[in-house]
């Protein structure tokens, strides 16, 4: 396996946790991979392996091994597993630690020039939110961290002990769409006054104390929720991320490629579900000119109508995957 961009710091977590990771709508994800010889295929956001041991393995069942597939990660320790997880395909896999926003200077770095299958995954993975250390879940106490790449410098810490009420507040109402922004902002700054806010448990507390009783006892869900993911979406500038990653990949798909992008929540449903409606048209005119002067052409076709959800059976198994959606798009020939 070729491996490049890792680092050799002492990033571990348990070798068993990446064969039991169960990717999300992994089979949803199979059914638009159409194996033939010479592909290349990216996963932008290779997590524990799941999703590409799934692609390479439908490749070689059909009796094509010469498939080569490409992931990235800003996380070092998912990438050690999932590096592992993928070595029976020794060469046909190459890895590099970066963020996804980079695919352009990640096919450079291996020469390829463009992709036949590309699949980013935007949720965390297993091995984030079950390790209490990475600080991106409230269900169990640990350091408020939340980075994806640990050789970040700035954590969760950073944020929500050295942003103004304000900064909070616009975090937490655009990222975490929480109606209490105001009030859960305030409440961060006036307990931070009395001492730093240094763990997932103690923010979780301010969070939930911050929300009326009769609210919090007809929330669906932990009233930290929204709150946790606007502030782990900020630290990771997951946003502007996506927007870079959607605006460079359609260009680096082959006549025919196939991009996928499986969202966990509506703000990047929307800005996947965007780019891909606008790529799929021949005009981006508004709708109040009378003829086209953009001359933009369409790039993709669609090939979801409406995002894809997982099934019954799926959830059971896997109660994380409920707020998945996956869409996919088709690059169109070239004039």
């Amino acid at each position: 396996m070729a491996a490049e961009n890792m680092t050799d710091e002492k990033e571990s977590a348990p070798a068993c946790l990446a064969a039991m990771h169960l990717p999300v709508l992994r089979r949803e994800v199979l059914n638009f991979f159409e194996p033939r010889p010479g592909l290349r295929c990216l996963d932008a956001t290779l997590g524990l392996g799941g999703h590409a041991e799934g692609l390479l393995e439908k490749a070689w069942a059909a009796g094509i091994k010469d498939t080569e597939l490409l992931g990235l990660d800003r996380d070092g320790a998912a990438l050690a597993l999932a590096t592992q997880r993928l070595s029976p395909f020794k060469e046909q896999v190459h890895t590099q630690r970066r963020p996804f926003s980079e695919c352009d200077q990640a096919l450079r770095e291996i020469g390829w020039e463009n992709l036949d299958f590309v699949l980013a995954d935007l949720g965390l993975s297993s091995l984030q939110l079950d390790s209490p250390e990475r600080g991106f879940s409230f269900s169990a106490d640990g350091p408020l961290d939340m980075r994806m790449d640990q050789r970040q410098e700035k954590s969760a810490a950073d944020l929500v002990n050295g942003a103004s009420v304000r900064e909070l507040q616009n975090i937490i109402l655009a990222l975490g769409e929480e109606p209490l922004a105001g009030r859960i902002a305030s409440a961060i700054v006036e307990r931070r006054s009395k001492a730093a806010i240094k763990d997932t448990e103690d923010l979780a507390r301010i969070v939930e104390s911050a929300y009326p009783a009769a609210r919090r006892a007809k929330a669906r869900n932990h009233p930290a929720t929204r709150t946790f993911q606007a502030l782990r979406m900020a630290v990771n500038n997951e946003e502007g991320e996506l927007e870079a990653f959607l605006n460079k990949i359609i260009g680096l798909l082959r006549p025919g490629g196939r991009v996928l992008a499986i969202a966990f929540h509506s703000l990047e449903d929307r800005a996947v579900k965007k780019l891909f409606r606008a790529q799929a048209k021949d005009c981006l005119c508004p709708a109040h000119t009378p003829r086209c002067i953009c001359g933009h052409k369409a790039q993709v076709r669609l090939l979801t109508a409406k995002p894809i959800r997982p099934g019954e059976q799926e959830l059971e198994a896997n109660p994380r995957a409920r707020s998945a959606r996956l869409r996919a798009a088709e690059r169109l020939e070239r004039e």
